[in-house]
């Protein structure tokens, strides 16, 4: 019966749980279903698994597809808000560093208010970035994409419900990306404002989006004229975006919900 930690940053919900409170011969995948649904299970945008560091701990992210994912800005500010939590810091502690897929990420806790832990993270630098055409349900779309630890592709323009669930949609499981990408669809609002809605790979539409934030910033910094310090805003709210010469930092909080049991066989 292991124990699970519900969290949440701008609606993008994670439930965390210790590596020893699963059995050797748990399907991590088939577990990581079972507990994101939302309607049989208890519910989250995907499943940490994370293990104790002296620094922090290392972390295995599956969607809640089951599905694995290299990293998630927002999983991992989750993550380091309970290692925050458990271990009374404040800002005035060692910065604390998650190891992912993606390579280890280093958050600075900057302010602990209300029970929201805000941390700046070091996301690393974009790679690959690339702007080319992808022709997707008959329309031809200027798209960017790149790595930001993850696979992202970004379409600048129109931002609506309707193109996300038609143009986003078709786009996280087009030929061109084998092993799926996340998908953000933005639009430059002011040079240091840039609003999103994001479809996550192994998801579908979420509130928020930290890689995906960050990815929509480099594509808006790039492409579309906004400054290299940008408010990404998306329906669960706004993360703060800087790209400077050593890489992208994400600022934003995260907060934990909820305390609960697994108790299905």
């Amino acid at each position: 019966m292991p124990s699970l930690i519900k969290t949440q940053a701008f609606g993008n919900d994670f439930l965390l749980v210790a590596s020893g409170e699963l059995a050797a011969s748990t399907d991590r995948a088939a577990f990581a279903r079972d507990v994101c649904d939302r309607h049989r299970g208890i519910g989250a945008d995907g499943l940490i698994v994370f293990q104790p560091r002296q620094r922090g701990a290392a972390m295995q992210l599956l969607n809640a597809d089951g599905s694995r994912s290299e990293v998630s800005g927002n999983g991992v500010r989750c993550l380091a808000a309970w290692i925050a939590s458990q271990h009374r810091l404040t800002t005035t502690n060692q910065p604390i560093e998650i190891e992912t897929d993606a390579g280890i990420k280093t958050l600075d806790l900057l302010e602990v208010e209300a029970g929201k832990y805000t941390f700046r993270a070091a996301m690393g630098q974009p790679e690959a970035i690339v702007r080319e055409p992808i022709s997707v349900r008959g329309e031809d779309v200027n798209a960017v994409t790149m790595r930001v630890g993850n696979p992202q592709c970004v379409v600048l323009g129109e931002v609506s419900e309707a193109r996300l669930h038609s143009v986003a949609a078709a786009l996280a499981v087009h030929p061109r990306f084998p092993e799926g990408t996340n998908v953000e669809l933005a639009t430059v609002v002011a040079p240091d404002h840039v609003r999103i809605l994001i479809w996550e790979r192994g998801v579908g539409p979420t509130e928020a989006s930290g890689t995906g934030a960050c990815a929509a910033a480099v594509a808006a910094i790039r492409y579309g004229g906004a400054a290299p310090d940008v408010r990404v805003e998306s329906p669960g709210g706004t993360q703060r975006v800087e790209w400077r010469e050593e890489g992208l930092y994400l600022t934003g909080w995260a907060e934990l919900v909820a305390e609960a049991r697994w108790l299905k066989a």
